[in-house]
Parts: C-alpha cells; sequence; structure tokens
C-alpha cells in the first residue's frame, strides 16, 4: 500500500471501538478554551483560526482528570511546537499546582486529520499517551446526547496489512464540578454582575430541570423511533432504560400511593409530637424559673418581717432596762442614812 493511501486513511477508528478511558473534563479547561477560541476569532478575522493549548490535570491508571490548561506558542514554521515555552510554562504551573501534570493538549478543528497526529506526537517526551481534547464549533458535530461540542481522544497504534500507524480512538468524558467551580461558573454565566443567591440558584435549578426534561424527550423519541422501526434497537440501550424505569417508584399504584399516604401522615405526626415536645420543654422551664423567682420574693418578705419583729422586741427590752435604770440611779442619788 502507497504512502498516499495511508495518509488517506481516517485517523480515527470506528466507534466501535471503545477507549475504556475514565476521563472527567472540569469547567476551567473548558472556559479556557472557548475564551481562546473567541479571542482569536477577534484578532485575526478568521471564522476557524488555529488554537492549540496545553492539558493539565491528574492520572491514576486509566483514571483521568483534565483540571487546568493553558495556551502553547508555535514556532516561525507554524508546524512546530515551541517546546522552550511550553517547558518554561508546564514548571511555573507545577510550582504553583504541585499535583497537576501534563497529560495532553487541545485544538479546534471538525475533525482530527494526520496535521494533529503530528502534532501529538511532538508532546510524547512529556507524556506517553498525550490525550486530545478538539474543540468542534459547528452545530453539526453535537449529537443529541452530547452537549457541549468536545471530543476527547487518546493516541494508539493500529496495525494494517503488516504496517503501524498512529491513529486515534475517541473516549467519552463526563463533567465535573465542585462547589468553587459551580461558583466561578455561575459568577461568569452571569456576566459578573451583581444578583442574589437565591437568583443564581433558582437559576441552576431550572436549568437542570430543563435539561432533564430534553433528555427524557430524547429517550421518549429513541423509544417511538424503535417501535415504529425507524430507528436502530439498541438493546444496551433498550435495557438500561428498562433498568431505570424500573428503579422509579410506582406513583400510579394504589398500593403505593397508600403506602406513601402512610409514611407521610407518619412524618407529619412524628414532626407534630417534635413541636408538641418542644414547646412543653420551653413551658416547664418557664414554670421553674416563675417558681424560682416567687420563692426568692417570699424568702425576701418573711425576712424582712422576721427583722422588723426582732426590732420591736429589742426596743421593748433597751425600754424595760431605761426604766430599771432609772429608779437604780435615783437611788444612787441618795445618801445612806445608816452610813
Amino acid at each position: 500500500m502507497a504512502s498516499m493511501d495511508t495518509d488517506e486513511l481516517p485517523v480515527v477508528l470506528p466507534s466501535s471501538t471503545t477507549s475504556g478511558l475514565s476521563l472527567a473534563l472540569h469547567p476551567l479547561p473548558i472556559l479556557n478554551i472557548s475564551e481562546h477560541l473567541t479571542r482569536l476569532k477577534l484578532q485575526t478575522r478568521s471564522s476557524l483560526p488555529f488554537v492549540i493549548g496545553a492539558l493539565l490535570g491528574t492520572q491514576n491508571g486509566r483514571d483521568v482528570e483534565i483540571v487546568n490548561s493553558f495556551e502553547l506558542a508555535m514556532e516561525n514554521d507554524k508546524v512546530t511546537v515551541d517546546q522552550g515555552f511550553l517547558v518554561a510554562r508546564k514548571d511555573q504551573y507545577k510550582q504553583v499546582f504541585p499535583s497537576l501534570d501534563f497529560i495532553g493538549w487541545y485544538t479546534v478543528a471538525p475533525h482530527p486529520t494526520p496535521t494533529h497526529i503530528a502534532l501529538n506526537e511532538q508532546f510524547t517526551p512529556y507524556s506517553s499517551t498525550p490525550i486530545l481534547l478538539m474543540l468542534q464549533p459547528s452545530t453539526a458535530a453535537v449529537s443529541d446526547t452530547q452537549s457541549l461540542p468536545f471530543k476527547a481522544y487518546e493516541p494508539t497504534i493500529e496495525i494494517r496489512d503488516r504496517k503501524t500507524r498512529a491513529v486515534f480512538v475517541e473516549a467519552s468524558y463526563t463533567v465535573e464540578t465542585g462547589e468553587a467551580e459551580r461558583i466561578a461558573v455561575d459568577w461568569t454565566a452571569r456576566g459578573g454582575s451583581g444578583g442574589t443567591s437565591l437568583e443564581s440558584h433558582l437559576q441552576s435549578q431550572r436549568a437542570a430541570v430543563k435539561m432533564l426534561h430534553d433528555r427524557i424527550l430524547l429517550l421518549v423519541k429513541y423509544v417511538a423511533d424503535v417501535v415504529a422501526g425507524s430507528a436502530v434497537k439498541d438493546h444496551v440501550t433498550l435495557r438500561s432504560l428498562s433498568a431505570l424505569i424500573a428503579s422509579l417508584p410506582a406513583s400510579e399504584n394504589k398500593n403505593f400511593r397508600k403506602e406513601f399516604d402512610t409514611e407521610y401522615e407518619d412524618v407529619q405526626l412524628t414532626a407534630y409530637l417534635s413541636a408538641l415536645t418542644k414547646s412543653t420543654s420551653i413551658l416547664n422551664d418557664l414554670v421553674d424559673r416563675h417558681v424560682v423567682l416567687t420563692a426568692n420574693r417570699e424568702d425576701r418578705s418573711s425576712m424582712g418581717g422576721a427583722r422588723r419583729r426582732g426590732l420591736g422586741r429589742s426596743s421593748h427590752a433597751m425600754g424595760g432596762m431605761g426604766f430599771m435604770g432609772g429608779p437604780m440611779g435615783l437611788l444612787g442619788g441618795i445618801s445612806d442614812p445608816w452610813r
């Protein structure tokens, strides 16, 4: 087979070939890539400028997380990556984020080409299997099951006619966000403008409900097309859908409604008893304080009466002593006639 025929072969293996890579994509690289593309569009006045950058993250076996990214520079030939710039920026990020390593690169294109294979080989000194994250900014590239125009590819080797060649295999990914990332994404989505936390929370809840509704409509449409014979019957998808439906509660069943009402009444009764217990405890504390306060007042009143009674008796005794002292003093003043 001639080299030209080999170059004309697709560089992505068919969808029947699975990667087996567990890939988690965080919001920050998504925002960075989108901003990079938008900025270059305005600077170059081009609808599809050349965008390239590095991906940073963590890898544990076949589990990979893409956490951050940064832009890359090219040499004057516009084909070779500036290795010095790449090493310098990678070391700088390593000093700030020691847990993040170089795990791949990103670009913007409708689909992978042999040019991307050549570019991917330039990153092998930093990672044995650099992952390619490709932004495909076209509505046709976004399938019904993939809400983001991103596709991830893992490099591999294909043996064809006793010859080996480098190809890509598509890897599925999930979007993973933390609490801080959700706050940052929400702030960015609102354009940095002020707003109440309740408003942003309701907006995020509305977006989640809308996405769930769209996914449910998609599943219903797929089942209807399978029943009508216009869609290919995928037994794996149908079994997953059947398991999902079986896990849902039978809300229209009479026994379920009776059991649900019973549990609901039990919960309400428990809450009512808890409120009564709390109110009784508060009332008991109030009564105890009232008893203590009343007892203190009675003690002070009894002590005051006893003190007044004791003072009266002392005055009467002193008066008696004065009376006795008067005659004695008087007698003391008279001379004894027998002396």
